[in-house]
């Protein structure tokens, strides 16, 4: 392999394979839906085998699911103050969905859909724009009570509302960037170690491979790492939603 055939980022490079529009829509077909897709399949099939023989006494199948499960639960209850059970069904899905992108752009030659600005900022405004409506619908005009505090005083206002208004729009950008970032720098770190490796006189390609094996090993724990910061804020702003300030 050539160091042209390995470049650092044509791992994260979009590509695609047939364009399609729909009223002015772009629905093309790239690398970035297909890896998606096979992420949605891939964890559906995985979480099917491991309640495929459900048992009072769990075998190792099983006791993974419930594990998982269980972990899941937690993050929502402990986030979420009052009625917290309602959106474990969604936050389990969300976890998962970003779990298993995360992880199938680590497999050689395949495609990182959260290593993409657009997927993680999809991910992002949805959760915003939920939270958001779901402030407005249960508190009405209150929601913009938010941005001013009870007890501090007038003249801070109009200084305190723009630092409390910019706060909440840039939620959205944080969530996004944040996975985005560290899916991509991963990524970028691995086709790095991966020229340098074959780039190399063949008595030290040993070296940069083997920090390539370790690299691998944090990227593992960064993917579940960022699949469950993600879940956790997305928790914490529906909790700020259901709150009455």
């Amino acid at each position: 392999m050539s160091i042209a055939q390995s470049e650092p980022m044509e791992s994260l490079r979009v590509i695609v394979y047939h364009e399609l529009h729909v009223v002015g829509v772009d629905l093309s077909i790239s690398n970035t839906v297909l890896f998606m897709w096979l992420a949605v399949l891939v964890s559906c099939a995985v979480l099917l085998w491991m309640t495929s023989r459900l048992k009072t006494v769990p075998g190792k199948r099983q006791l993974l699911a419930e594990m998982l499960y269980g972990f899941i639960a937690r993050i929502v209850d402990s986030n979420i103050r009052q009625g917290g059970e309602r959106y474990l069904p969604v936050m389990f899905s969300l976890f998962v969905f970003i779990l298993s992108c995360n992880l199938i752009g680590l497999l050689p030659g395949a495609f990182s859909p959260t290593a993409q600005i657009a997927v993680t900022g999809t991910l992002a405004v949805g959760v915003f724009a939920y939270a958001t409506w779901l402030r407005f619908h249960l508190h009405g005009w209150r929601f913009f009570m938010t941005f001013a505090p009870r007890g501090v005083p007038i003249l801070i206002l109009p200084l305190l509302i723009p630092i409390e208004l910019l706060s909440f729009l840039a939620r959205p950008v944080t969530l996004a960037v944040r996975l985005f970032a560290n899916m991509t720098s991963g990524h970028t770190a691995l086709g790095v170690l991966a020229v340098l490796g074959f780039a190399a006189p063949w008595f030290l390609q040993w070296l940069p491979l083997g920090f390539t094996a370790v690299q691998i090993v944090l990227e593992f724990i960064i993917a579940f790492i960022q699949a469950y910061i993600f879940v956790t804020l997305a928790c914490v702003y529906i909790d700020d939603a259901l709150t009455v300030h």
